[in-house]
């Protein structure tokens, strides 16, 4: 799906939207213009903690590592604990406004606190709840901000041969 500002991508397990991750990186692409966001573990998986480690947050347990990776690589790392979602392992732009939801109370009819940030970039009502499903069960968001040369860019490359993307 694609919004005026902005192109999701919903990826199966962690190994895939990592390796979307590095091949828009390996690309040249500006990851300063990406966010992810995921549950970040499976029931067999589950984490033992985060803690921040000067300005980066560590975790350890489950999938720390492939966490740990993503937020060397994109912007503003977060963890949240959301209703209905649980444990969310965000990172990249999306977080500053999901933290203006929860802030300034922006949820909308009700939508959670994720929804509301969704909806601030122009993610239709629908779209949200489908992503919002997608990550119940445990798939990865990621969001390409940016203008259109942006868009096409990121589909492009993430269209090869490599991870299966639905956006």
């Amino acid at each position: 799906m694609t919004t005026k500002d902005s192109s999701f991508f919903l990826f199966d397990n962690h190994s895939a939207a990592e390796a979307a991750i590095r091949t828009l990186g390996q690309s040249g692409f500006d990851l300063k213009k990406l966010s992810l966001v995921g549950k970040g573990y499976h029931s067999e998986e589950k984490p033992m903690g985060f803690y921040t480690a000067g300005d980066k947050i560590k975790a350890w347990g489950g999938t720390g590592a492939f966490w740990g990776g993503i937020w060397g690589l994109l912007l503003a790392p977060a963890v949240f604990v959301l209703p209905g979602l649980g444990v969310v392992g965000m990172a990249g732009p999306l977080v500053a406004m999901l933290v203006s939801a929860l802030e300034g109370a922006v949820v909308v009819g009700g939508l959670s606190a994720l929804g509301a940030a969704l909806t601030q970039i122009g993610v239709p009502d629908d779209q949200v709840i489908k992503y919002e499903a997608a990550l119940k069960v445990d798939k990865y968001l990621l969001v390409v901000h940016g203008g259109a040369d942006d868009q096409a860019r990121a589909r492009t490359l993430l269209a090869q041969p490599g991870p299966a993307v639905t956006g």
